[in-house]
């Protein structure tokens, strides 16, 4: 077993405080064939939907699984791409904002993403319909890509430390 001797910050568990941890592996670097692979399923399951509609989808699922890095990547993608701050304040509360703020549409996109995130008990039938009533089936078997590639990408750089703001 190879140890790292860089470190990087993270939060103690108990106290919060910052404490230095190891490093771990740079996946890009050390498995470049399934990084590559991982990109390409990324651009495939993009395809036809809406590029702010994916950023809210790669947000919302990053932060129910506590994924900084790729939170921090896909806030400044958002905003990027013209994303209000209102909406990405709100998205933690999406179900409570205040009727206007998400589209039918989203509301049912993020939905769908929050039960696919948790993915214990399944997605049920009420959150599928509605996702299913929104999109057109191509449409959303490219959205149901979209949330199983960033549950995908969440898990490698949470797996590998990847620290926030380090794209």
């Amino acid at each position: 077993m190879t140890t790292h001797s860089l470190t990087a910050t993270t939060a103690d568990a108990a106290t919060g405080a910052a404490t230095a941890a190891p490093r771990r592996l740079e996946y890009a670097r050390t498995a470049p064939k399934v990084f590559r692979a991982m990109i390409a399923l990324d651009a495939a399951a993009r395809e036809g939907l809406d590029p702010a509609l994916v950023e809210l989808v790669q947000m919302r699922t990053s932060q129910l699984n506590n994924c900084a890095y790729c939170l921090d990547m896909h806030v400044k993608d958002a905003r990027k791409a013209g994303e209000t701050d209102e909406r990405i304040y709100l998205l933690p509360v999406w179900h409570e904002a205040p009727a206007g703020v998400y589209s039918e549409r989203e509301r049912a996109a993020l939905a769908l993403a929050e039960e696919i995130a948790r993915i214990g008990g399944g997605v049920t039938d009420p959150v599928y319909a509605r996702a299913a009533a929104h999109f057109a089936e191509a449409e959303l078997a490219q959205l149901i890509s979209v949330c199983f590639t960033i549950n995908a990408w969440n898990r490698i750089n949470i797996a590998t430390r990847k620290t926030p703001g380090t794209r």
